[in-house]
C-alpha cells in the first residue's frame, strides 16, 4: 500500500470518530429524531458536505455510532470459553462494565433511549448477532452450574442483573448523585460500585 494510501486511511478514520464523537453528543441530547446533521457538523467542526461524504444520512450515523457501541462492550466479553474460571470473568466483566458507565456514559444511555422507544434500528441485530453472541456466553455459564462452579441461577438473568447495575450508574446518574449527596461521583465512588456489585453479584451465584 502506497504512503498516500495509508494517509488517506488515517485521516478518513480521524474524520469518522470526530464526526462519530460529535454525533453521540447530538443524540443523547436530542435523540434521534431530535438530532440535526446540522448541529452534528457544527459540534465537529466539520462542513456539514464532509458528513455526508462518510455517512448516507442520520440513521446512518445512528446505526453506526450504535455498532461501534455494541463491539466495545461486546469486547468486553467476547474472550469467555469453557476453560474460564466463573470468579474472575464476572469479577473483570463488572468492573469494565462499571467503567463504562464512568468514563462513556453517553454510550449507554443512547443504547438505552434505542432500546425504550422499542429499537427500531437494533431490532434487526437484536434477533439475530444478539441471539448468536449471547447464546455462546449463556452455554458457557451453563456449562458453570453443571460442573458445581456456581450455583443454579439462570444466565440470562444473570447477564440482565449485571447489565442494569452496571449501567445504572450511567442511565441514572442524576438520581445516583442526589442520593449519595454529591455532586458527581468521583473515582473512589466508582471502585466502591465496582466493589459492591462485584461481592453481591459473586455472592448471589454462590462464589466465595
Amino acid at each position: 500500500m502506497s504512503k498516500e494510501k495509508v494517509v488517506e486511511g488515517t485521516i478518513r478514520q480521524k474524520n469518522k470518530a470526530i464526526i462519530l464523537e460529535a454525533a453521540k453528543k447530538e443524540f443523547v441530547t436530542y435523540g434521534f429524531k431530535g438530532a440535526s446533521i446540522k448541529r452534528i457538523a457544527e459540534r465537529a467542526n466539520i462542513a456539514r458536505a464532509n458528513i455526508h461524504y462518510y455517512f448516507a444520512d442520520k440513521t446512518d450515523l445512528y446505526q453506526q455510532l450504535l455498532s461501534n457501541i455494541i463491539a466495545v462492550w461486546n469486547k468486553d466479553y467476547d474472550t469467555l470459553t469453557l476453560a474460564n474460571e466463573p470468579k474472575k470473568v464476572l469479577s473483570a466483566y463488572i468492573r469494565a462494565k462499571v467503567m463504562h458507565s464512568k468514563n462513556d456514559p453517553d454510550a449507554s444511555r443512547i443504547f438505552a433511549s434505542e432500546l425504550i422507544h422499542g429499537a427500531p434500528v437494533l431490532n434487526d441485530y437484536l434477533n439475530n448477532d444478539f441471539k448468536v453472541w449471547l447464546n455462546t456466553k449463556v452455554m458457557v455459564m451453563e456449562s458453570w452450574v453443571e460442573q458445581g462452579l456456581i450455583d443454579p441461577v439462570n444466565p440470562y438473568h444473570l447477564l440482565f442483573l449485571i447489565w442494569s447495575s452496571t449501567q445504572h450508574y450511567a442511565d441514572f446518574n442524576v438520581q445516583v448523585v442526589a442520593a449519595l449527596d454529591k455532586e458527581a461521583m468521583n473515582d473512589d465512588d466508582f471502585e466502591e460500585v465496582v466493589a459492591s456489585l462485584t461481592q453481591i453479584i459473586l455472592k448471589g451465584c454462590g462464589i466465595s
